[in-house]
């Protein structure tokens, strides 16, 4: 593909200091990073490895964003963003990345929506002018809009309200939090879904897919020069929009137990779920409560696992899940139970494991292997191109800056275990928990419908 000549560009880019980063990861050097005038950052990671490129553009809209009666909009838009724009028609996207060796895919969180592309380099200027185009041209044809109502309505049914961990999990947040926007699903309310406007869906575009309200990825075998070309090319002309209103909310702390019990028809199996509030991702103890997550819960080693599956055999499995975003978030813990479980044995063995590590604290073995596993995941991660994107990125936008990333295996290896038993102490109250019970009950739906 033709390539923008970059002569001209030293007065329409600013050029944003990037840190040393560590000679320890290979290439961490190289990364340079520039900021259009209309406030699009483009972050660029050189990797000459092979010859394929990861595009990765980071729009800070999630479900903080919304409130109610636009529940969900921001993942109805990772769809959207994948219809006709003004220039393309509904799947011509697809198909032009497609016809150029790209493959793509999208994500939705509390915080962010995420769009990946991967392609062949020689498909870069290719890739800029699509996404160029649907940030600045997206089309609102009624149709398409009820069609993607449709889909988007569809997923919800499928993961949540016949999703018996999803429908939990959803009514734990909606508990846990009584002020802050996390309360409301990703996915959206059910009625929110059936009456968004048009009018709706173009404020939320004007105010979100802003180039001022994005940064941009570019990890693979490219030259910094060549990809600011094209982004002044692509990029440079699409307006900055006046900065999205801040989300000021914050949750005051939970000081008591809060419970929740879910029944439904078609369950064949009790779940229980524990959600407990903890730091957003910049806290002082986000990587402690990481590694106190990974000991309990993270394999069939952990002490969770050892104690309720396989010592008292009381549940078929254990999981957990960290959220630390822009705001304080929850860390899950949740067992499966097989049919006819004794929920209340669950919970029980629950409390005892976790005021053990609040006592007792952890080993050095312990601690060695939660430490490892982690490191080991951070190098797994930024050995693919992919890996590199998706890390920038989460460091940039939750951290504030992308060397974040590269102080990480340092921060892992520094933390102790007097440290982490002090998390444990902190998060792990009885008072700072929501408990989440999902009971199968024969029937429930047909005494629902007839209320």
């Amino acid at each position: 593909m033709p390539l923008f000549r970059f002569a001209a560009l030293a007065l329409a880019l600013t050029a944003v200091a990037a840190h040393a980063a560590p000679a320890a990861v290979p290439g961490a050097d190289a990364i340079v990073t520039r900021t259009l005038d209309n406030g699009l950052k483009i972050v660029v990671w050189p990797d000459h490895d092979i010859p394929n490129v990861a595009v990765y553009t980071w729009y800070r809209a999630g479900g903080r964003n919304e409130y109610p009666g636009i529940t969900g909009l921001a993942h109805y838009f990772e769809h959207m963003m994948f219809n006709g724009t003004s220039t393309r028609a509904p799947g011509e996207f697809d198909r032009t990345m497609e016809n150029a060796g790209g493959s793509n895919n999208a994500y939705t969180s509390n915080d962010v929506t995420v769009y990946q592309d991967w392609f062949p380099k020689d498909a870069l200027d290719i890739i800029f002018d699509l996404e160029s185009d649907r940030m600045a041209n997206l089309d609102f044809d009624p149709k398409v809009v009820e069609s993607e109502r449709g889909v988007v309505y569809s997923e919800r049914r499928s993961s949540v309200d016949e999703n018996n961990i999803g429908a939990l999990v959803e009514q734990m947040q909606a508990t846990a939090y009584i002020a802050h926007p996390y309360q409301f699903p990703v996915i959206g309310w059910p009625s929110d879904i059936e009456r968004w406007t048009i009018d709706d869906l173009k404020t939320f575009y004007r105010t979100y897919y802003a180039p001022n309200n994005a940064t941009m990825f570019v990890v693979g075998d490219v030259e910094p020069d060549t990809v600011f070309a094209l982004a002044q090319k692509y990029f440079a002309k699409i307006p900055r929009q006046a900065p999205p209103k801040a989300v000021t909310t914050v949750e005051p702390e939970q000081r008591g137990e809060r419970r929740v019990t879910l029944e439904k028809a078609d369950a064949q199996t009790p779940v229980l779920a524990l959600a407990y509030h903890v730091g957003n991702a910049r806290h002082e103890d986000a990587t402690a409560t990481e590694l106190l997550v990974s000991i309990l819960a993270d394999g069939d080693s952990s002490r969770l696992h050892q104690r309720i599956v396989e010592q008292e055999q009381a549940a078929i499995g254990i999981g957990s899940n960290v959220e630390q975003g822009f705001d304080p978030g929850l860390v899950f813990f949740y067992a499966l139970l097989p049919p006819e479980g004794d929920v209340a044995k669950v919970e029980a063995l629950f409390d005892e494991e976790l005021a053990r590590i609040v006592r007792e604290g952890i080993t050095p073995a312990e601690l060695a292997k939660a430490t490892k596993q982690h490191q080991a995941a951070f190098w797994r991660a930024i050995a693919t191109i992919s890996g590199k994107a998706q890390a920038l990125g989460s460091h940039e936008i939750f951290h504030g800056d992308y060397n974040a990333l590269f102080d990480a295996p340092t921060q892992v290896a520094g933390v102790t275990g007097a440290q982490i038993q002090a998390v444990a102490a902190r998060v792990l109250r009885t008072s700072n928990r929501t408990v989440g019970v999902l009971k199968p009950v024969p029937g429930a739906a047909d005494a629902a419908d007839q209320e």
